[in-house]
C-alpha cells in the first residue's frame, strides 16, 4: 500500500488514512489536549507524510514513521501555545523523588487517570505522555523537545507528582 502511495495512488492514500487516522488522532489528542488542534495536527501530519513519502525508507514500520511525524507536529502545536518547561538544577537526584505507590493508587480507574492527565500543564502532560504512553526514553524526549535529559526527567517526576495530587481531588474520582 505504501508503494502505491509513493506512485501517487489516491485510493491507497485514503486507505492508509483510514487505517491510521484514529490511532494517530489519539496520539495527537494526548499531546495537544485539544480536539481542534489534534485534528489540525492529524491533517498536517498526513499531508506531510504523503508529501515526504519518498524519504520513507522502510527501516521502521509506516505506522511508527507516521507516529513520529504526528508527535513532532503535536509538540510544535503545543509549543506555539508557549510550552512552559520548568527549569531545574542539573545535579538533582531523581531516584529520591519517586513516590511510593500503594494499592489504593493502583485501583484508580482509567477514566480518572485520563481526566487527570488532561488537567496537567502542557509541559508536564507532553513529557508524561511521551514517556509513559508513547514509550520514548528521556534522551529521545530531550531531543524531540529541545531540552536536556535532566529537564525531561524532572518534568516527568513533577508531572507524576502533580498527577497523583490531582487524582486525590474529588473532581477526578469516579
Amino acid at each position: 500500500m505504501v508503494a502505491r502511495c509513493k506512485e501517487g495512488d489516491r485510493k491507497a492514500q485514503y486507505e492508509l488514512y483510514k487505517l491510521y487516522s484514529k490511532s494517530m488522532f489519539n496520539v495527537s489528542m494526548r499531546i495537544t489536549n485539544d480536539y481542534t488542534e489534534a485534528e489540525d495536527v492529524l491533517q498536517e501530519a498526513f499531508l506531510s507524510a504523503f508529501r515526504e513519502l519518498n524519504s520513507f525508507k522502510g527501516d521502521a514500520t509506516f505506522g511508527s514513521w507516521l507516529k513520529r511525524i504526528v508527535i513532532n507536529k503535536a509538540i510544535t502545536k503545543v509549543r506555539s501555545r508557549r510550552l512552559q518547561v520548568v527549569p531545574i538544577e542539573e545535579h538533582q537526584d531523581f531516584a529520591e523523588e519517586a513516590p511510593d505507590y500503594d494499592q489504593e493508587e493502583m485501583d484508580y480507574k482509567v477514566d480518572c487517570i485520563k481526566k487527570a492527565i488532561q488537567a496537567l500543564p502542557d509541559g508536564y502532560r507532553v513529557v508524561l505522555t511521551l514517556y509513559l504512553l508513547e514509550g520514548y526514553d528521556h534522551g529521545e524526549i530531550a531531543e524531540v523537545l529541545g531540552i536536556s535529559e535532566a529537564t525531561s526527567k524532572s518534568q516527568y517526576s513533577r508531572a507524576r507528582k502533580k498527577l497523583l495530587t490531582l487524582m486525590k481531588e474529588e473532581t477526578f474520582l469516579a
